[in-house]
């Protein structure tokens, strides 16, 4: 069996309640709960959360809270790892056990399910890949990123490419924010999604918007209007 687990504490800081704000019509938690439900390949949708008003509404939309977080895995220190390992464990002793789990972000109304399906296939055909997760290109070479001090003064952050032409620069990727496939092992053994044995499924920058603050809720606004006109 396969799960899709939704982290989604109640105790947003930067944008409080953000993970059930309207966004596009509905709670932005709705967005996630049926790109899951979508899935072919996803029997069981799992939103993990320490909020009630939260557990409700995502409910509302077809998805399955069976427990409330506890609170020490709930602050805004938590990463995500024990989070998704807490919800495996929980639902092995409420009975069910999972082959494969995707983390998929509350806050990401750009998700498909045929992304979702897409991953999860490369999975699958990955057998050493412990993870797979949404990742998109950076729109300007990284390799000529600058820095700048407190009077402004700027240097190349990486000197040695100053005089390579941008087209000769390899790519670089970064994640999406979006989903994270792992098989269960790899959750629950806590092995690090940023490693050798994982791999990216890349997104179009198009559907990729990071959403931590209100100037990123208005560029994803923005976004999400010019996809769905």
């Amino acid at each position: 069996m396969n799960a899709v687990i939704i982290p989604a504490r109640g105790g947003s800081q930067r944008i409080p309640r953000k993970n059930i704000r309207e966004f596009g019509g509905k709670p932005m938690i709705a967005w996630s709960v049926e790109a899951a439900l979508a899935t072919p390949s996803v029997d069981q949708v799992i939103v993990s959360t320490d909020d009630a008003e939260i557990a409700e509404i995502a409910q509302q939309f077809g998805a399955n809270v069976p427990f409330l977080r506890n609170a020490e895995l709930a602050d805004h220190h938590t990463p995500t790892v024990p989070v998704i390992a807490d919800a495996i464990k929980r639902m092995a002793e409420l009975g069910q056990s999972f082959d494969n789990v995707c983390c998929l972000y509350a806050t990401a109304p750009f998700v498909r399910s045929q992304d979702l399906e897409n991953a999860y296939q490369q999975l699958v055909e990955r057998q050493l890949a412990d993870y797979i997760f949404s990742v998109a290109e950076y729109a300007f070479p990284v390799q000529r990123a600058v820095t700048m001090n407190a009077d402004s003064r700027v240097g190349l952050l990486q000197p040695d490419f100053e005089q390579t032409r941008s087209q000769d620069l390899p790519q670089a990727y970064h994640d999406a924010g979006q989903f994270y496939w792992g098989r269960v092992e790899a959750w629950l053994q806590a092995k690090p999604i940023m490693s050798s044995h994982s791999y990216g499924y890349k997104l179009p920058r198009t559907r990729v918007q990071d959403i931590d603050t209100e100037a990123d809720w208005e560029i994803a606004e923005w976004m999400f209007k010019r996809l769905n006109p």
